[in-house]
């Protein structure tokens, strides 16, 4: 018995597979949801290891599980282990729904669509305007489609390995417009203002900051004031990597919306039925306190 809900024999699961897993709000959503439509449905977290994660997605249709959400660190190994992609995820070059089609297994992706909806909501105008990524994994990938898709004239990847981040701007320079330019940089050109001068949007897309601790040296006052810091990592408290940002006024927003977004994707792709949205986000919002 999990909340009071008793699961009786009738009942199937969707989840979350991750390594952690505990910190995940994805089953609080859901679940909210599940209650809210009446359905025998439940959402169950899942501690999947790397070196287990082939004999985990391969028990999904032996267990009858409908899909599951990808969460750090499966989302690009996962990719190899589909028999189906979608071309978002083929995009992405990661994946963070797996859905149970008749015992087939689809891979999705809904984290690029998630960030532009939360931008788009937050009401940030990136047309023409310079956005700077910090990162050049999965998470910089889809923040990377995102802001091609918001029209950015320049979007700047900021990585430790130039050599990586060098490559994430070859495999999206064919999907950029000819308007948008796409550029490769070290960790050293957060310091100073020639990144950061003009920039519109900069997105933390690395794990600095998923534990207590400080963020990278990055020149936060460079920044103009109606610059916009978006952290994909999201929290009870403030980042280590949106703090600075908060102290000089400038605005701040964590991946909490996002992961709202991403999360009624997720849920119309595995039950087949439109998500309340609205729900599902109060729900995330009163567990991380801010209701």
């Amino acid at each position: 018995m999990e909340g009071g809900i008793k699961l009786g024999g009738s009942y199937r699961f969707t989840g979350i597979f991750g390594d952690p897993v505990e910190h995940s709000l994805s089953p609080a959503m859901h679940n909210a949801a599940y209650a809210a439509l009446g359905m025998e449905r439940a959402y169950l977290p899942f501690h999947v290891t790397p070196p287990r994660l082939r004999a985990a997605l391969h028990a999904i249709p032996a267990l009858g599980l409908i899909g599951v959400n990808l969460t750090v660190p499966h989302k690009e190994r996962a990719l190899r282990m589909m028999a189906h992609l979608s071309d978002e995820a083929r995009t992405l070059g990661a994946i963070n729904c797996v859905v149970n089609r008749d015992g087939v297994l689809h891979g999705d992706n809904t984290d690029a669509r998630g960030l532009e909806a939360d931008l788009r909501e937050a009401g940030l105008d990136l047309a023409g305007k310079v956005a700077v990524i910090i990162g050049a994994g999965g998470g910089a990938a889809a923040a990377l489609l995102a802001c091609i898709r918001l029209g950015a004239s320049t979007i700047a990847i900021s990585n430790r390995t130039v050599a990586r981040a060098q490559r994430l701007r070859r495999r999206f320079a064919r999907y950029a417009p000819d308007s948008t330019a796409i550029t490769a940089h070290g960790l050293d050109r957060l310091l100073g203002s020639g990144l950061l001068s003009s920039a519109a949007l900069v997105v933390n897309a690395t794990s600095i900051g998923f534990t207590a601790g400080e963020f990278l040296p990055l020149e936060y006052t460079a920044t103009p004031g109606d610059c916009l810091f978006y952290d994909l990592i999201y929290a009870r408290e403030p980042t280590p990597f949106l703090k600075p940002g908060i102290a000089l006024g400038r605005r701040t927003l964590d991946g909490a919306g996002m992961l709202a977004n991403q999360g009624a994707l997720a849920f119309a792709l595995f039950n087949k039925v439109p998500p309340p949205l609205g729900l599902m986000r109060t729900t995330l919002m009163s567990a991380l306190g801010r209701a």
